[in-house]
């Protein structure tokens, strides 16, 4: 079974966060999310990075849009490309599949400001600005990638932890008295449509989320295992997978912070993966084991044991399949 990890890690060496990645997730590469370097490097910020045609600075309650970049937003532009020089130099001869993670448009709407105040969320024209914005930043660094790293398979995980509560109307306004209301699933789909062929759908939120990634046409879903527990839990990912769709699952947990070992990984493992009865070469094809979310929390030395730990898991899962 192939192995790969959400993205974020601690520290703030690229570099060598991108040696370590390469050597131990050959499978699916992560290219390294590292917020510890700054605001430009966190979830928001690095999304905002591939954005041209809208600016955005740093307020008190955080990124805000405006009428052209400020400081902190090229910033997060100029660490885009820096990295991508590293990568290109580090990378020569990779063959195999590049994740690339960016934050979605409904995480995006949920959490910068409009320039009077309260979030994206609050305006149509302004969310569907974004999104757009962002589906177009995506197309000009998949391009970017390929070009400079002939003979990666780029493939986008599209983190949206605020998509459940956008999609339940629990996103808070500015005053915290209200909430925003609700967008309902087609326009929730909608605006996820044109960044979803080819790429996974990353939620460690719990919610039914399901439905809105398959209808805005995922190839996967990259999923906290520890979500979905129940009856109804499971079903859905059964009949997210009997469709002939991906699975990503997240059976490190990573909040909680510490090293879970090779036994306690397999029975997570198959715990989730035998109700979905899928036939060995389904499994091969279409389940990944990956970690339930980013590990930039974890201290750095705990980092490579637990992926060690994932990739055994993994072996053993698989010889037990056959």
């Amino acid at each position: 079974m192939r192995v790969t990890a959400a993205g974020s890690l601690p520290g703030d060496d690229f570099r060598g966060a991108l040696a370590a990645m390469t050597e131990a997730l050959p499978d699916v590469l992560p290219l390294p999310e590292l917020p510890a370097r700054g605001v430009e490097s966190g979830m928001t910020g690095r999304a905002l990075g591939i954005i041209d045609g809208l600016g955005f600075d740093i307020q008190p309650a955080g990124w805000r849009l405006t009428t052209a970049p400020g400081a902190d937003h090229r910033r997060a532009r100029a660490r885009w490309r820096h990295d991508l020089d590293d990568a290109e130099e580090l990378l020569q001869g990779f063959d195999g599949v590049l994740k690339i993670g960016l934050a979605g448009p409904w995480t995006l709407a949920a959490t910068v400001e409009r320039p009077r105040g309260d979030r994206v969320l609050a305006d149509h024209g302004a969310r569907r600005e974004l999104a757009q914005a962002l589906t177009e930043g995506w197309f000009r660094l998949r391009a970017d990638l390929q070009r400079r790293i002939p003979g990666a398979r780029v493939l986008l995980q599209l983190d949206e932890p605020a998509l459940t509560a956008v999609g339940d109307g629990t996103i808070p306004t500015a005053s915290g008295f209200g909430r925003h209301r609700r967008v309902e699933a087609p326009e929730l789909g909608g605006a996820l449509k044109p960044l979803a062929d080819g790429a996974w759908l990353h939620c460690c939120a719990p919610g039914k989320w399901l439905p809105v990634a398959g209808r805005a046409g995922f190839a996967a879903a990259a999923v906290d295992t520890r979500l979905f527990r129940d009856s109804a839990e499971i079903d859905a990912l059964v009949q997210w997978a009997q469709a002939g769709r991906g699975l990503a699952l997240g059976v490190v947990d990573t909040a909680a912070g510490r090293i879970q070992g090779v036994d306690e990984l397999v029975r997570e493992i198959l715990r989730v993966l035998r109700p979905l009865e899928l036939s060995v070469p389904s499994v091969d094809s279409g389940v990944l084991l990956t970690t339930a979310c980013g590990m930039a929390s974890w201290k750095l030395a705990d980092v490579p044991g637990q992926l060690a730990a994932l990739r055994r898991a993994a072996a053993l899962v698989a010889e037990d399949l056959q």
